[in-house]
């Protein structure tokens, strides 16, 4: 990928994919604006050389229709205070009346296009909204990491008809420090590893066989390697379906001398309510019908301890449903031992960066990314199409005519 500082900018429309889904209360008040913060450093290097900048990026997922609750003008203010600019909001992100907005613009403009996702073609890549989009920009710049593993119109095609593309530097950082934390890491490496579901973190899983020296588990997936190993869960959430391909995993695992730590003990109650009672048990001593909603306090223990001699942390993923107080201790603990420990230590992005938040211990992480789907895609070993697409036009853009 060409960096944003390897090409001439000056003077020139340049077209910035950014991801500003961010989130909102009732009254169209953004609640988080770290995405926006996130993609502060390129927008303003390229308002400091004398760029035009057009921004877009989507909200939200309003189908292919026009909703106003989904429009980025509450974002186009926040941006405007952020940059200390005026931010002229656009009607549409394609169309004449946009596109006379961008031949009109002078250096040092900020244009912000209206939600690409507005148009059902963004999200089939489809190669003619790609190019009304292109014919915006003399420069093309993906800084949207969080859906550059998706095959979309604004960061796969687009590629094919913008006269030159690169990358921002949150898109470059993102890679950068996974590349550090995967294909060269300091060791031990450990991968703490949560969440609701086995089946979406699979493929993770087995591609990390091949670089990790320990795997912590937590967050309801652990209950399917749990039942592999034979203990009754109640009514907890378990993938029945995979039971045998967790305990393959663990199989693997142990053949490869890779540590596989699985939860001691859990909190449990009978329903998921702020009101239920609640239990601290031995994973042998699981009610018949309650449900395993956090890691108990052996565990937090346990992992602790786990990661204690840790080079490098890589985590995806909470400890259990930490968006209620009474089962959140575990993911909260787990921020804290993170937080504490002296590795690298890499955030996946979604959940996993909410409760860092939560917790207040972002500034003590080594980096937090800004995607989840896309973190994930590569730590299941898989190459972007937004970066392959990079690729493929920088190599274009060199080849000799």
């Amino acid at each position: 990928m060409k960096s944003i500082k390897k090409i001439t900018i000056s003077g020139k429309k340049v077209l910035v994919r950014v991801d500003f889904n961010v989130p909102m209360d009732g009254h169209q008040n953004i609640t988080d604006d770290s995405r926006i913060q996130a993609v502060l450093p390129t927008l303003k290097y390229a308002l400091d050389h004398n760029a035009k900048l057009i921004i877009a990026s989507h909200l939200n997922r309003p189908h292919g229709k026009v909703l106003p609750e989904f429009s980025l003008a509450p974002v186009a203010k926040r941006l405007g205070r952020l940059l200390e600019k005026d931010v002229k909001m656009a009607p549409d992100c394609i169309g004449p009346n946009v596109k006379a907005l961008a031949s009109g613009m002078k250096t040092g403009d900020v244009l912000l296009l209206e939600n690409l996702r507005f148009h059902l073609e963004e999200q089939k890549n489809d190669d003619a909204f790609a190019k009304e989009l292109a014919s915006l920009c003399d420069v093309y710049i993906n800084d949207a990491f969080a859906v550059s593993h998706r095959v979309n119109a604004s960061v796969v095609a687009v590629t094919k008809h913008a006269p030159l593309s690169g990358a921002g530097f949150l898109l470059l950082n993102e890679i950068a420090y996974f590349k550090q934390a995967i294909d060269d890491p300091q060791r031990p490496l450990v991968a703490v590893i949560g969440g609701s579901k086995v089946s979406g973190k699979l493929k993770a899983l087995g591609s990390m066989l091949e670089r990790v020296d320990k795997f912590i588990i937590g967050g309801a997936m652990a209950n399917t390697f749990l039942k592999s190993r034979g203990y009754a869960v109640g009514k907890s959430k378990t993938e029945e379906d995979l039971v045998e391909a967790a305990g393959l995993i663990m199989k693997k695992a142990a053949e490869r001398g890779i540590k596989f730590y699985l939860p001691v003990d859990a909190v449990v109650a009978r329903r998921f309510d702020p009101k239920a009672e609640i239990k601290t048990v031995p994973m042998q001593e699981i009610p018949l019908n309650w449900m395993i909603l956090d890691i108990g306090p052996a565990t937090s223990l346990l992992y602790s301890e786990a990661m204690y001699d840790a080079k490098t942390i890589i985590w995806n993923g909470p400890m259990g449903v930490f968006e209620m107080d009474a089962f959140s201790r575990g993911t909260m603990a787990m921020v804290h031992n993170i937080a504490n420990s002296y590795a690298l230590t890499i955030v996946g992005g979604g959940d996993t960066d909410v409760a860092v938040h939560k917790a207040r211990e972002t500034d003590r992480m080594t980096y937090i990314s800004t995607g989840g789907g896309a973190f994930l895609s590569l730590l299941e070993g898989r190459i972007l199409p937004a970066v392959a697409a990079l690729d493929e036009a920088e190599e274009k853009q060199t080849r000799p005519l």
